[in-house]
């Protein structure tokens, strides 16, 4: 199956804020609920990438997901001159909470990058966590060294990062090796996106597949790419606690992290640890899954703290 990205547009408004515009999606509550849900998307992302989640999220109460600076389809920090730090994000995400919900209480999706952009938000502005009525991780991470990656891969990321973060090589970065041509022919070879085309149902997904990846390479600023790549390759946040409870969800077929490593961070650094493992194949959902193919990135223990689900839906993700 394969997501309709087109009907996510209707729910697609732009978003001004701190000189730059970019969009945000907000799927307004169901029937009585009153949660609100903000998504804080991961690396390589759109709003449209995450379609199907955000619709999941909104079985539960309002889902307001923004563009990331330089993701999607936003303007880039270097736009007003600040770089695509983690400072950065976590400064961004502060005023967006400020400005959208006032003095309201929000329940907060990291996912993966996300979840690191949420943790420094926190780290910086300790005051918002009264605002924070659930804290979900979803396969987040805390620390370097909860990759999988051999020191020599890791390195080889990271310089390469810099080096390509070197203007003008993002712009001839983007016009030579992003280009439509060259993507479809070699992008799903490599060794991070094998394991991605490897969940396609078929042709048409794979299709599919090739067609949001292109949009996504195209799209996505290389320079806060870049930028933020070495950010998350080297990221720490072990040192400064943070006063909430936080829910992990997570796979044991992870391609990416190490969650034993994971626990013992979060249980360190948050006030209290709540594992949700999820039987999902990868890291992510496919980034043309639908509703449905999505749901299990959601368990049902992460469910009953939203205090909503039904018997269908627990059954559905048993």
């Amino acid at each position: 199956m394969i997501q309709n990205v087109a009907d996510a547009a209707e729910f697609i408004s732009p978003l001004h804020i701190n000189g730059m515009d970019g969009r945000m999606l907000r799927l307004p509550a169901k029937k009585k609920h009153t949660r609100e849900i903000l998504v804080i998307y991961g690396h390589h992302s759109s709003l449209e990438r995450w379609w199907g989640l955000a619709q999941n999220f909104n079985d539960y109460g309002a889902v307001t997901m923004p563009d990331l600076p330089g993701f999607g389809a936003m303007d880039s920090f270097y736009k007003i001159g600040r770089s695509a730090t983690l400072d950065s994000y976590a400064d961004y995400l502060a005023a967006f909470i400020k400005m959208q919900y006032r003095r309201k209480k929000v329940t907060i999706v990291g996912i993966s990058f996300g979840f690191l952009v949420a943790t420094r938000m926190l780290q910086r502005y300790p005051e918002l966590t009264s605002r924070v009525e659930l804290l979900i991780s979803a396969m987040g991470f805390m620390h370097q060294d909860n990759f999988k990656f051999t020191k020599t891969r890791l390195n080889f990321y990271v310089y390469s990062a810099k080096i390509i973060s070197i203007l003008p090589l993002p712009f001839i970065f983007r016009h030579t090796l992003l280009t439509a041509p060259l993507l479809r022919a070699f992008y799903a070879r490599t060794s991070n996106a094998r394991h991605k085309f490897a969940q396609a149902g078929g042709e048409e997904e794979v299709n599919a597949m090739m067609d949001m990846e292109v949009d996504l390479w195209q799209n996505n600023d290389v320079r806060t790419y870049m930028r933020t790549t070495i950010e998350l390759l080297t990221v720490n946040h072990t040192e400064e606690k943070i006063s909430l409870p936080v829910w992990h969800v997570h796979t044991l077929k992870d391609n990416y992290f190490d969650n034993e490593i994971i626990e013992q961070q979060m249980r360190v650094i948050f006030s209290e640890f709540n594992p949700a493992p999820i039987t999902a194949r990868a890291h992510a959902p496919s980034v043309v899954a639908t509703k449905i193919e999505s749901a299990v990135f959601i368990p049902k223990d992460v469910r009953k703290m939203f205090g909503l689900a039904s018997k269908k839906s627990v059954m559905k993700l048993k």
